[in-house]
C-alpha cells in the first residue's frame, strides 16, 4: 500500500463537559502512511503543566481539571504527505458552593427581617426560598430578590424554618435557619432601683424592660407625666437624663412600659449626694535610691456611702501580690489609705495615682515621685584619634537621674589586662560637663577597648557599652642598653654582654636561640633577667641584623634589631 496523508479516525467530542476536579481524557487517533505524528495545543492558552500524553501522544490526559483549563483544544496529525487537525471545546462546570449563609434569628414583632445567601458556581446559580418546606414568593410584606429575603414588620405567623436554595443544572445546595418572633408583655427584673447621683453632675435613670414587641415608654414623677425640657431629656434608649442634678431632683421616678400584650412599671429612687473630694499627699516628692516614702490618700465623702480605693503607677493598677517587696497597701482609716514604697529603685520614679470610688462618683488624683540616683550609662563611646600612647575618646551624656554628673572615669581593657582598668586622662579630672577626653600613657601596638563611667553625688553609675577595638601605633624603644662589657670565651671567641632597660609589664618573652648562617655567630637571650649575651665565633667584616621574635604580648608581635658591628677581629 502506498503512502497517503493522515486521516483522524477517532477523536474526542466537539463539546466536552466535565466537573471540576475529575480527570479528563481527550482522544485523537489517526491513520496514515508513514505513521503520522500527533501534536496537541490549546487555542489562546497553554496546556496545563500537569497534563500527560499517553498512547503515542494520541491521548491527552488532564487530571484534577480546573476552571482555568476550559477552552478550545486541538489535536493535529502530520506525516510527509500532509496533515489534518480537529478542534473541540472543553467546558468545566462546578456545583454551587456557599459564600454566605443564613443563621438562626430571634426578633421582636414589628421589626424587619433581612436575610441574604450567596453561592458561586459555573454556570451561575439561581436562588429560591422555602418556609417550612413550602415555596416562598414575593407577596405583601415579603420581598425576594435572588438570594435576598426581606420581611417587613414581622409577626408571630412569620416564625418557622427557612431555607435558601442555590442551584444550577448540575446540582443544588441548601442553607437552613430558624426565625423566632418573640411576644411578651413588659417585665422589669429589678424593681425598685436606687440611683445615687453627685451634686452638680448629670443623673441617668434607666428604663430597660424585657418585652416584645418593643413597648412604649413614659416617665412620671409624683403621678405627673414628665415633659422633656432643657434639664430633663429622654434619650433614644428610654433613659431619663437629668442635667446638673440638685437636691430638688431627689425623689421617686416611675417608668411605665406598655405594648399590646400588657404593661409594667419601674420605680427609680434618686438620691443626690455631695461630690467626693480626694487629697493625695505629698503631691510631689524627691527621694534617693534606697530610701522609703509614704503616700497618703484621703477621701471626704457622704458618710452614708462606702468608699473603695485603688492605687496606680503610671496609669497601671499596682498588683501588691506581685511587688510586695517594694509596695505595701496600708488602711489607716475608713476614708484614708497609705501607699508605702520601700527600698526605692530608679525604676520606681513616675506618677502614682489614687482612685476613690463610691456608688455616687469616682475621683482620681496623682502625685509625682522623683528618684535621685547614680547616673545612667553614657552613650556610644567613639575613638576619634589613636596614637602610640594616646586615644582621644568622645561620648554622649546619659541620664543624670536628678543629680548632676560631677566626673567621668575612662577605663580600658586589653587582652593582657586583668579586666577593665582606669586610665590616666588629659584633662584630669574629666568633669561632668565634658563629652570628650584623651586617654594617655597607653602601651604601643596594643589592642584596646574603652568605656566611660559617670559619677555624681549619689554614686557611680553603670558603664557605657565598650567602644570598638582599636590598636595603638608602633613606637621605637625608649631606653638604651646599659652595662656593656666583654671578655671570657675560648680561643677565637668574644663574649659581649649588656643589660636592657625594663620591659613592658606585658612582656612574657622566653629564652631564645637563633643560629645564623655558617661562619657567623650564635646569640642567646635571657629576657626574664633583663640580660642579653652575644657569643661571636670567628672574625667577620660586617655583622648581620639579629632579631628576637617575642611571643605575642600586649605590645603585639615585635622584633628587636641590634646594631651592626664592623671590622671586628677575634681576640688573641
Amino acid at each position: 500500500m502506498g503512502e497517503y496523508e493522515p486521516k483522524i479516525e477517532v477523536h474526542f467530542p466537539s463539546s466536552v463537559l466535565a466537573a471540576k476536579g475529575v480527570t479528563v481524557r481527550l482522544e485523537c487517533f489517526a491513520l496514515g502512511n508513514p505513521v503520522p505524528t500527533i501534536t496537541w495545543r490549546k487555542i489562546n492558552g497553554n496546556i496545563p503543566k500537569r497534563a500527560r500524553l499517553r498512547k503515542s501522544q494520541a491521548v491527552l490526559e488532564i487530571p484534577n481539571i480546573q476552571q482555568d483549563d476550559s477552552g478550545v483544544y486541538e489535536c493535529k496529525a502530520e506525516n510527509p504527505r500532509g496533515g489534518t487537525a480537529f478542534k473541540g471545546h472543553l467546558q468545566v462546570y462546578t456545583l454551587p458552593q456557599w459564600v454566605r449563609i443564613i443563621n438562626d434569628t430571634q426578633m421582636d414583632s414589628g421589626e424587619k427581617l433581612q436575610w441574604e445567601c450567596k453561592a458561586i458556581s459555573r454556570p451561575r446559580p439561581t436562588y429560591r426560598w422555602l418556609r417550612n418546606g413550602l415555596p416562598l414568593a414575593s407577596q405583601g410584606r415579603v420581598e425576594i430578590m435572588n438570594g435576598e429575603l426581606s420581611i417587613h414588620k414581622v409577626q408571630q405567623t412569620d416564625s418557622g424554618m427557612y431555607q435558601c436554595v442555590a442551584e444550577n443544572k448540575y446540582g443544588a445546595i441548601y442553607s437552613n435557619a430558624e426565625l423566632k418572633i418573640l411576644a411578651s408583655a413588659p417585665v422589669f427584673f429589678h424593681n425598685p432601683v436606687r440611683v445615687i447621683a453627685t451634686l452638680g453632675k448629670d443623673a441617668f435613670l434607666e428604663c430597660k424592660p424585657r418585652a416584645s414587641p418593643k413597648p412604649r415608654i413614659t416617665w412620671k414623677r409624683d403621678d405627673r407625666r414628665i415633659q422633656p425640657n432643657k434639664r430633663i431629656i429622654l434619650l433614644r434608649n428610654n433613659t431619663l437624663k437629668i442635667v446638673n442634678s440638685s437636691r430638688a431632683d431627689e425623689g421617686n421616678y416611675v417608668c411605665r412600659a406598655e405594648n399590646q400584650l400588657g404593661s409594667a412599671e419601674l420605680t427609680a429612687v434618686l438620691w443626690v449626694k455631695e461630690a467626693m473630694r480626694v487629697v493625695l499627699s505629698p503631691s510631689k516628692v524627691e527621694v534617693t535610691v534606697g530610701e522609703s516614702v509614704v503616700l497618703s490618700c484621703k477621701a471626704t465623702h457622704d458618710t452614708s456611702l462606702d468608699v473603695a480605693f485603688q492605687w496606680f503607677f503610671n496609669q497601671k493598677p499596682i498588683i501588691f501580690q506581685q511587688d510586695g517587696n517594694h509596695f505595701e497597701y496600708i488602711q489607716t482609716q475608713s476614708s484614708t489609705v497609705d501607699l508605702m514604697i520601700r527600698s526605692i529603685l530608679l525604676r520606681h520614679a513616675g506618677k502614682y495615682g489614687c482612685r476613690a470610688q463610691t456608688s455616687a462618683d469616682s475621683v482620681f488624683t496623682e502625685a509625682e515621685l522623683l528618684v535621685r540616683g547614680p547616673p545612667g550609662p553614657p552613650g556610644v563611646v567613639i575613638v576619634e584619634e589613636i596614637t602610640d600612647h594616646t586615644a582621644t575618646l568622645s561620648w554622649t551624656r546619659g541620664l543624670d537621674n536628678h543629680s548632676p554628673i560631677s566626673t567621668y572615669n575612662l577605663q580600658a581593657r586589653s587582652p593582657f589586662s586583668l579586666g577593665w582598668q582606669t586610665v590616666k586622662t588629659d584633662p584630669d579630672p574629666v568633669t561632668g560637663d565634658m563629652e570628650s577626653a584623651m586617654a594617655v600613657e597607653l602601651n604601643p601596638w596594643v589592642e584596646y577597648e574603652f568605656r566611660v563611667v559617670a559619677s555624681n553625688a549619689i554614686g557611680t553609675g553603670d558603664p557605657s557599652a565598650p567602644s570598638r577595638r582599636v590598636r595603638t601605633k608602633e613606637a621605637v624603644p625608649s631606653v638604651a642598653p646599659s652595662n656593656v662589657s666583654g671578655g671570657d670565651g675560648r680561643r677565637h671567641e668574644l663574649v659581649i654582654s649588656w643589660e636592657v632597660g625594663p620591659l613592658p609589664n606585658s612582656c612574657d618573652a622566653s629564652v631564645k636561640r637563633k643560629k645564623m648562617m655558617s661562619n657567623m655567630f650564635w646569640v642567646s637571650f635571657d629576657l626574664q633577667r633583663g640580660k642579653i649575651n652575644l657569643l661571636v665565633k670567628k672574625s667577620f667584616t660586617s655583622s648581620e641584623a639579629i632579631m628576637l621574635s617575642k611571643k605575642k604580648s600586649t605590645i603585639g608581635q615585635r622584633s628587636w634589631i641590634f646594631p651592626r658591628y664592623q671590622n671586628l677581629n677575634h681576640p688573641k
